[in-house]
């Protein structure tokens, strides 16, 4: 059976630590998947990754949903969550419902994801009570990096991790049932963990939240446009695809590749047919 945000709550409980990765195409998703991961995010991360946009802010819900789509279609045992992308929940709280309607109906996900701490408040509550899981995200919140000024760490100094801290209560309390920590001081994540009912997915805020989540191409190597300082890579599956791609093409260039064992026999075309196609051929070429 597949993952439900009540075993994710669960989990936190126990003192076990949550794995999450993103994910926006089928393959990767089968791979994600049989890997034992816990939840599965579409990020609108997809707009830097698969469709080589500067920025996160530039996605729509259309796009978000053909990428959902595929990605559930390769799920069987992970939570798939989906990101609302900018300007499908700013808007309004009756577009945020609608949108988040759109997201779980037309893709089969589990949930959505929206940025935002207390200003999202109404938002978070109304498409809960819709009956759509949510999972919030405060600090580094990308979609509001014009506003930020850059993709900068969050909640340092006293006013600003009181602000924080005040963010992630508020999505806690309009019925979140988990929360991503961005870009936040380890000191102050942990806090807001152990504060917090709700699981803590934490990207570059430590190791004391309550999961982790990395984009999949950023840890595999593949995705080398910029590299956020948070992540690690656990394996340089970029390099050994170009090794592979260049292998490719020079055996295509000198005839090695394909050989016999990638082609296919052809019991009923023996060489005495052959000849008498080909003289048939030169026959019906024009002089």
């Amino acid at each position: 059976m597949r993952k439900s945000i009540l075993d994710l709550v669960s989990m936190k409980r126990q003192g076990k630590r949550i794995a999450m990765l993103t994910c926006y195409d089928y393959t990767m998703a089968r791979l994600l998947d049989a890997s034992g991961v816990d939840a599965i995010l579409v990020g609108d991360s997809l707009g830097c990754v698969m469709l080589g946009y500067p920025d996160t802010l530039p996605v729509t819900v259309d796009d978000m949903i053909h990428h959902a789509r595929a990605v559930v279609r390769g799920c069987q045992q992970a939570l798939v969550v989906v990101d609302m992308p900018f300007m499908s929940y700013q808007i309004s709280v009756a577009d945020a419902v609608a949108n988040a309607g759109r997201l779980l109906k037309e893709t089969g996900a589990q949930a959505v994801k929206l940025e935002g701490g207390a200003h999202v408040v109404p938002q978070i509550r109304a498409i809960v009570e819709a009956g759509i899981p949510v999972q919030a995200h405060v600090g580094m919140t990308p979609q509001s990096v014009n506003a930020l000024g850059g993709f900068k760490v969050q909640g340092k100094g006293e006013e600003a991790a009181g602000r924080l801290l005040a963010d992630a209560l508020a999505v806690e309390q309009a019925g979140a049932f988990s929360v991503v920590l961005e870009c936040v001081p380890p000191k102050l994540a942990a806090l807001a963990s152990r504060t917090l009912h709700i699981p803590t997915i934490g990207i570059g805020a430590g190791a004391g939240c309550d999961g982790q989540v990395l984009v999949s191409h950023d840890m595999l190597g593949m995705f080398t446009d910029f590299t956020p300082r948070f992540v690690k890579r656990f394996a340089e599956a970029g390099e050994t695809m170009r090794t592979a791609f260049k292998a490719y093409v020079e055996e295509v260039r000198t005839g090695t590749f394909p050989t016999g064992a990638h082609t296919f026999a052809n019991a009923d075309c023996d060489d005495e047919t052959l000849t008498r196609l080909e003289r048939a051929c030169h026959d019906t070429v024009p002089e």
